[in-house]
């Protein structure tokens, strides 16, 4: 796989038109709105049957549908749409990557792979992306809005032992992140509950809160990899994931300031309240 370098918008710059690979729940209709407001004047999504949210057509110019492992169709009809520029947004439930039914220049992709991670898939594509003039682009610029920095906090107060527990989670989670486990780790008096791995942060959250017992307590924290390339999977939570922690017994979720996306805000400070989860920005000093 060639070396496919993070390049990211530079403050102000927009391009003629943007292109959205676009994946399942609410980031890739949020990714448009911003891009939109910041002057974007024309914006092509992909999307994908059973993945992408059907609204999504309400916020774009122009939508293609296709199936998960399409490749050669996806770069095709950017270029006839003239995109010179896109973007990932949103993922592919796990499950749906063992369906895949690739075309032939997916396997050729798969195929000179020697390890099959988000990261070196993701590059591949990047790569296959840039072969035919389109640059997959940092979507970061248009979204830090939506995302919290330091001294973010929603929801009741911190104990003295869920602050330890951040700690000692927010070092593990680095860890396993760097190892591309997963991102997110649920730990409780200093014990390690769940890890994420292929099943996504809902249903590690569900495992880890399970295992707290029924006093609950349990505390989440969710982290990027160091260098982790935003153009392929920025970490977020939204309503989704805070039900989670509130129906299994997660009492705290703490995320990296400045590099998790929170989706629906008001959706989610309401759930925070209602289900009483803190939501905090990790203190990384």
């Amino acid at each position: 796989m060639a070396d496919s370098k993070p390049t990211a918008p530079a403050a102000g710059w927009v391009p003629p038109v943007l292109g959205i690979i676009a994946g399942n729940r609410s980031l890739p209709i949020l990714l448009a709105q911003q891009a939109r407001a910041a002057g974007v004047p024309k914006i092509v999504a992909i999307a994908f049957q059973g993945e992408t949210d059907p609204d999504m057509v309400k916020v774009v110019d122009d939508i293609v549908w296709l199936k998960v492992g399409q490749l050669g169709e996806l770069i095709e009809n950017f270029k006839i749409r003239g995109v010179r520029h896109c973007v990932m947004a949103g993922q592919i439930a796990p499950k749906n990557l063992f369906d895949v039914r690739p075309d032939w220049r997916a396997v050729k992709l798969l195929w000179r792979l020697k390890e099959k991670n988000a990261h070196t898939i993701f590059g591949g594509i990047a790569d296959e992306l840039a072969k035919d003039g389109i640059e997959l682009i940092d979507a970061v610029s248009w979204l830090k809005p939506l995302m919290p920095a330091a001294g973010f906090h929603l929801g009741p107060r911190l104990t003295e032992d869920q602050s330890s527990d951040i700690t000692f989670g927010y070092r593990l989670a680095k860890e396993v992140s760097r190892l591309e486990i997963g991102q997110t780790v649920v730990v409780k008096n200093g014990t390690v509950l769940a890890v994420e791995g292929f099943e996504g942060t809902d249903k590690c959250l569900a495992r880890g809160g399970e295992l707290a017992g029924k006093s609950g307590g349990a505390v989440a924290v969710k982290v990027a990899k160091e260098k982790h390339d935003m153009r392929f999977d920025i970490p977020c939570v939204g309503p989704q994931t805070i039900e989670a922690c509130g129906t299994h017994g997660v009492a705290v979720l703490a995320l990296e300031p400045q590099r998790t996306l929170v989706l629906e805000q008001a959706q989610v400070e309401a759930l925070a309240k209602k289900l009483h989860v803190t939501i905090v920005t990790v203190d990384v000093r």
